[in-house]
């Protein structure tokens, strides 16, 4: 096998080795920074959702104390705040979500699903979990899912939620008698949960790891043609040249040129050796002949 070819399949394997870390671990990286992207949007709507809460119960609350003795007004829970201001969001991103999952909800609309109740059900088992981090699917793509335990810490929640005789009347007359009650105090009752797309962000990865790769098999045959014409002139050309003269002079034809040096690398050390060969070997032969 000639040396080109020796050169250029060690050339080979070294790339294709290289390709596959590179792959690996760039595509792991993406993935994993886009992910933590999507985690740091969930936790950024988490955090508004508190906002909202807290915004609702020590601003918007108080001002109302007085028309909640004769109407009850769900715009004064901060439950229920949060989750009108991500139902407004959803108007524009359908795909984003919020829900403040409850096992026995006041409110319908937060009954937990079957998903959702596993969640609840897994902060009630580990009560020292403070946060859930999962994905599953939808009907829109996969997306990633931030929950929170609810808890009860505060005792004045048990004034709506204790028994249907402790419960504002006015509460009643909304919702009934049927649910959100019975809960106690320290219980784990629901979970916040966040719900992002993974598709953009993702997609955004994959669209970089495939421009990543692309750029990278680019230099790659970029630098295998120069160091294939680097080979060629530094190194196979003279020693070509090289073997050609030292064949004529193994065979008795002295005259087929001379072993000139043109530089000072190992070619031209052996070209210089080979030189000082033939010259001996010219000499040797004439002292024969005489």
């Amino acid at each position: 096998m000639k040396l080109v070819w020796k050169f250029n399949l060690v050339l080979l394997a070294i790339f294709l080795l290289g390709f596959v870390i590179a792959g690996y671990v760039s595509h792991r990286v993406l993935q994993q920074n886009a992910r933590d992207e999507i985690l740091q949007n969930a936790r950024l709507m988490m955090e508004s959702a508190l906002s909202a809460r807290t915004y609702t119960n020590t601003q918007v609350k108080p001002l109302l104390e007085t028309q909640l003795k004769y109407t009850f007004l769900p715009q004064t829970v901060p439950a229920y705040a949060a989750t009108e201001q991500f139902n407004d969001l959803r108007k524009k991103h359908p795909d984003y979500g919020y829900k403040e999952a409850t096992l026995n909800p006041t409110n319908p609309r937060d009954r937990a699903s079957d998903w959702e109740a596993d969640i609840v059900n897994n902060f009630r088992q580990t009560t020292d979990s403070k946060e859930l981090v999962g994905e599953r699917d939808t009907p829109t793509g996969r997306a990633l899912y931030l929950a929170r335990p609810i808890q009860i810490t505060n005792a004045a929640c048990l004034v709506c939620h204790s028994t249907p005789d402790a419960a504002p009347r006015t509460m009643i007359d909304l919702y009934g008698t049927a649910n959100g009650f019975g809960w106690k105090h320290n219980e784990i009752i629901g979970a916040q949960i966040v719900s992002v797309p993974m598709s953009v962000p993702i997609l955004r990865a994959n669209q970089t790891f495939r421009t990543f790769m692309l750029s990278l098999t680019s230099i790659f045959l970029a630098t295998f043609v120069l160091l294939n014409v680097m080979l060629h002139m530094m190194v196979i050309r003279p020693v070509t040249r090289l073997a050609a003269l030292a064949d004529q002079v193994s065979l008795g034809n002295f005259d087929a040129g001379e072993f000139k040096a043109t530089g000072s690398d190992e070619i031209g050390v052996l070209t210089e050796a080979l030189g000082r060969m033939k010259t001996s070997l010219v000499q040797a032969m004439k002292m024969l002949e005489t």
